[in-house]
């Protein structure tokens, strides 16, 4: 079966939120962690657990990819990003460039889900007029 063009433009932004999750943050967590330590203890987070966090991390980026686990993916990321504009709301940091970034995110990412998945489309429907 032949895919639409809405379901590769999902398959695309998903591929772009896994690109930048995995490269952005799922990566330095494990091959620069003093760079990841330095990002997060002004958050008020020890660095002790910059490791777990990237397991978490790299857990739901996998849960989201594969497609019979991708709606479960999905929620476990927002609860991430939650915790992140919270971290971030709480610190102080800029609220456009920082605190929102995980809105951000989530938006991209239950974009890629819901353009590639018929069932998600189903069960939240994009209405045109009244």
């Amino acid at each position: 079966m032949k895919a639409s063009p809405m379901v590769w433009a999902g398959r695309v932004l998903t591929g772009l939120f896994a690109l930048f999750i995995f490269g952005a943050s799922v990566a330095p967590k494990f091959f620069m962690p003093s760079m990841a330590e330095a990002a997060i203890t002004p958050l008020g987070w020890s660095a002790s657990y910059v490791t777990l966090i990237g397991i978490i991390e790299l857990s739901c980026l996998i849960l989201y990819l594969y497609p019979r686990t991708s709606l479960l993916g999905a929620v476990l990321f927002m609860g991430l990003f939650g915790g992140a504009i919270a971290s971030h709301l709480r610190a102080g940091s800029p609220l456009f460039s920082h605190t929102l970034f995980g809105v951000y995110l989530g938006v991209m990412m239950w974009g890629g889900l819901w353009l590639r998945d018929e069932k998600l489309r189903a069960l939240f429907p994009w209405r045109r007029g009244a």
